[in-house]
């Protein structure tokens, strides 16, 4: 997809989400900060999907949360059709939080086992207050066939379905109100891998036909590569790579991008066998901490001297293809 002439539905500016650490019993002292994203740009357009990858802990499920404001950011600001929208509160924030939605990683902790399917999906249109309570279960009925599970279900619970199931009962239920932009947050994750490819391919119909645009969070590669228009690669908190998916594969600039890329199996083994791995010394350093100068120095094969003094700037080197590393 190209990005020149598409519109942009949501914006993100220099994002920063920090946690607080304190130290004390009765006077709690602020003692630091667990910077778990640290000023990550970027912008997605309508009807795209942006792959969000990296390692576990480096910031991703974070940064979706942040961007519906879930949790509140510590600083940067966030766009939805060109509103900002960090500094929402009540209504305005609620009528917003109708055209964003999230799917979140666990189907089995992110539904209540005390509510039944019916009840579960029909939620958000209760707490916006649409439609009447006979329409609400109608409602209900076609969303479960949209996602390919037996309207007759509506009365169960649960435990009585499988985890693939479970996380088409959540895909419904970020269906309800219609949304424009969904959070995907590592939806197949905890899924058998014969369940993901249906789940995926549940989400690329939908997409197609609601016209959807989906922040899609991810570590598994090869599923981000099938799903994605453009991928963000991010670590320790800060966005590192962001090309369109041919790009970002083809000629992967950052050296954590390809150490990343290095470790997915090639089902050809001729070229699996040439291949060179990239094995990554040492281990990701604490949010809390981070390295001076580029956050990824402590771990760099190409680490020079500038790396370990500045902090380089998250900039385009090719048209659509941005990078932050010294070596650009």
């Amino acid at each position: 997809m190209s990005s020149d002439n598409q519109e942009v539905l949501v914006k993100v500016k220099d994002l920063k989400m920090y946690f607080p650490i304190t130290q004390g019993i009765v006077i709690q002292r602020h003692v630091g900060d667990i910077k778990a994203v640290d000023g990550i740009t970027f912008n997605i357009h309508r009807g795209e999907t942006l792959g969000l990858v990296g390692e576990s802990g480096c910031g991703k499920s974070t940064t979706g949360r942040a961007i519906l404001q879930l949790y509140t950011p510590t600083g940067g600001e966030v766009y939805f059709e060109g509103e900002e929208i960090t500094g929402l509160k009540g209504e305005h924030l609620r009528k917003m939080r109708r055209r964003m939605q999230m799917i979140f990683q666990d189907p089995y902790a992110s539904l209540n086992p005390r509510m039944t399917v019916g009840n579960i999906i029909a939620e958000p249109l209760e707490v916006h207050n649409i439609l009447k309570r006979s329409e609400r279960r109608d409602r209900v009925k076609e969303l479960l066939e949209v996602v390919g599970l037996n309207p007759y279900f509506i009365n169960r619970y649960p435990h009585e379905f499988s985890g693939g199931q479970r996380q088409r009962i959540g895909v419904a239920r970020a269906l309800a109100l219609n949304p424009d932009f969904i959070v995907a947050d590592e939806p197949i994750s905890a899924l058998d891998v014969s369940i993901q490819a249906q789940v995926i391919n549940l989400l690329e119909d939908l997409q197609e036909q609601f016209g959807l645009t989906y922040l899609f969070i991810a570590h598994d590669l090869s599923v981000v590569r099938h799903i994605s228009d453009r991928i963000a690669v991010m670590y320790l908190g800060k966005l590192v790579e962001l090309a369109d998916r041919h790009t970002l594969y083809d000629n992967p600039m950052h050296p954590y991008t390809q150490a990343l890329l290095s470790a997915v199996p090639i089902p050809d083994p001729v070229i699996e066998e040439k291949r060179q791995r990239i094995i990554l010394e040492g281990d990701v350093p604490s949010p809390q901490n981070p390295p001076k100068g580029c956050n990824f120095c402590t771990r760099c094969p190409k680490v020079f001297e500038p790396c370990y003094e500045q902090e380089p700037e998250f900039k385009e080197v090719e048209p659509g293809h941005w990078v932050a590393c010294h070596l650009y």
